[in-house]
């Protein structure tokens, strides 16, 4: 079992920065890759980025590239989300996710980013 905790949520305004770090710790040996989703009210969960803990590839989605940037620490155990020029449509509560293989199968209890005009 793997367990994760994300922090660094919190209010910004339009075009400030956040960085979200989770905390992995259990099995974190198995651990292929670890990621970022998010899900806003009324939306269903969706992928923002990943990396690979193998080849150090990372991935992102359409809507933030340029503007976040993920990256790891030691031991693959923590993984950070820097999220710059913050937009009113980045408000989501964003959940910290780790891949032991092909699936997605622990999840973090999320932290909340709401973006202020």
């Amino acid at each position: 079992q793997v367990q994760l905790v994300e922090s660094g949520g919190g209010l910004v305004q339009a075009g400030g920065s956040l960085r979200l770090s989770c905390a992995a710790s259990g099995r974190t040996f198995s651990n292929s890759a670890m990621g970022w989703f998010r899900q806003a009210p009324g939306k269903e969960r969706e992928f923002v980025s990943a990396i690979s803990w193998h080849s150090g590839n990372t991935d992102y989605a359409d809507s933030v590239k340029g503007r976040f940037t993920i990256s790891g620490g030691n031991a693959k155990s923590t993984v950070y989300l820097q999220m710059n020029s913050l937009k009113l449509e980045d408000t989501a509560i964003y959940y910290c996710a780790a891949r032991p293989g092909v699936v997605w199968a622990y999840w973090g209890q999320g932290t909340q980013v709401t973006v202020s005009s």
